[in-house]
């Protein structure tokens, strides 16, 4: 199951890219420069279905995952959107746009291509690059906490929509490089879903 989760974590990293060739495929189309033979077909059915697993994967770590919060004071943060966005979204585009995948010696390549980046996003646990939740308004922080409920420092990579201060968060961490803010907490309180996991 957490291999799984994973996946469609990956998949949603990726989902401007499928976005980007399937509009690529339409426009194509529409134009008549392209018919809607097998490959054409299996394109657009391929790439719709990784966009909604890629747009489920999202939610499904983040709104859906049962994952326990913790509350934590923020010792340092440091906004490195930047450093990965612009990188990683130029790859984007640099990929999609020479790329024909309507013939299959392009598509092939496309695929194979995937399947080696995937192999080292879930390896090397690079969840914290992604274009999406950037798009969605997300920053991406490396912060220095205190987990208030153990005393332990930790280095963690954070999504949160709002510039984190030195402050009291609750936070779910899925792994050091993928955690988000659930919202800000004061201090000596826990969160009203942790007391109901105490009960």
């Amino acid at each position: 199951m957490k291999f799984i989760k994973n996946l469609f974590l990956y998949f949603s990293a990726f989902v401007p890219l499928f976005v980007l060739l399937f509009v690529k495929l339409v426009v194509d189309m529409l134009n008549n420069n392209l018919t809607l033979n097998v490959l054409n077909t299996i394109n657009l059915c391929l790439l719709v279905t990784m966009i909604v697993c890629g747009i489920f994967g999202l939610f499904w770590n983040t709104k859906l995952t049962d994952e326990k919060s913790h509350i934590v004071k923020v010792k340092s943060a440091t906004d490195i959107t930047d450093q990965y966005f612009l990188q990683y979204f130029s790859l984007f585009v640099l990929f999609a746009v020479p790329l024909d995948i309507t013939y299959i010696n392009e598509f092939c390549i496309y695929i194979l291509v995937l399947i080696f980046i995937g192999i080292v996003y879930i390896k090397c646990k690079t969840f914290y690059i992604n274009p999406l939740l950037n798009i969605l308004g997300y920053r991406f922080y490396s912060v220095t906490l205190e987990v208030l409920e153990t005393g332990k420092l930790r280095e963690v990579k954070i999504f949160c929509k709002e510039e984190i201060e030195k402050s009291n968060y609750e936070i779910k961490i899925l792994n050091d490089n993928f955690a988000f803010v659930v919202d800000k907490a004061d201090i000596g309180k826990t969160s009203p879903k942790n007391q109901q996991q105490k009960h």
